[in-house]
């Protein structure tokens, strides 16, 4: 009689670990395709275009050359399908994204120079999966970039308007940055100042 059970209880035991293999494998493969179909975040950074030199001014319009740079940006990303836009409390950075703004129908959104780690936040959590454009300043853009990817980048020249970087943000892992230049190129490495200091 024992012996008669014994291929039944073996049968068994095969089915039983066959049902925990299958689970297992399904689970595998779910987290893989999970994985790859998680919100990707694109950031995407300049420094406001050229502005007018005006030393009593603490926030002068864009020059021409800088209004040209902005029709540049409206261009190159009016299809690139941003989500939001961002600049600071100053004119040289609403008036560098606005052709931006106008051709996609994203409305600017406005946040201090000064608070660069609340954009980073709105950016891993409210943002999260989606692109967005931000104009800054040569130290704030740098300084975002450095938080999202955890190296360190240093200011920009206060010659250069031509930078541009695009971060790609993942669920995991560290962040991706690419740098590129853009429109019509900009004197190199000159200056190393800023007219907007951050606080620390």
């Amino acid at each position: 009689m024992d012996q008669a059970l014994e291929p039944r209880t073996r049968i068994r035991t095969i089915i039983v670990f066959s049902a925990l293999f299958a689970v297992l494998g399904a689970v595998v493969v779910f987290s893989y395709f999970a994985t790859f179909s998680r919100p990707v975040t694109t950031v995407i950074l300049v420094r406001h275009a050229e502005k007018k030199i005006e030393p009593n001014n603490q926030d002068p319009d864009l020059s021409p050359e800088g209004v040209a740079r902005a029709q540049e940006i409206a261009r190159v990303f009016g299809e690139s399908g941003v989500n939001a836009i961002y600049a600071t409390q100053f004119k040289r950075t609403q008036q560098t994204v606005k052709p931006l703004a106008d051709r996609t129908a994203v409305p600017v959104s406005l946040l201090d120079a000064n608070q660069t780690d609340e954009l980073v936040r709105r950016m891993q959590t409210n943002l999260r999966g989606q692109t967005i454009f931000v104009a800054g300043h040569n130290n704030s853009v740098p300084g975002i970039v450095s938080t999202l990817t955890g190296e360190t980048y240093p200011l920009i020249p206060e010659s250069e308007y031509d930078n541009l970087f695009i971060v790609t943000i993942y669920r995991f892992g560290k962040a991706k940055v690419v740098k590129l230049k853009y429109g019509k190129e900009s004197t190199q490495g000159v200056g190393t100042e800023t007219m907007v200091p951050l606080d620390k």
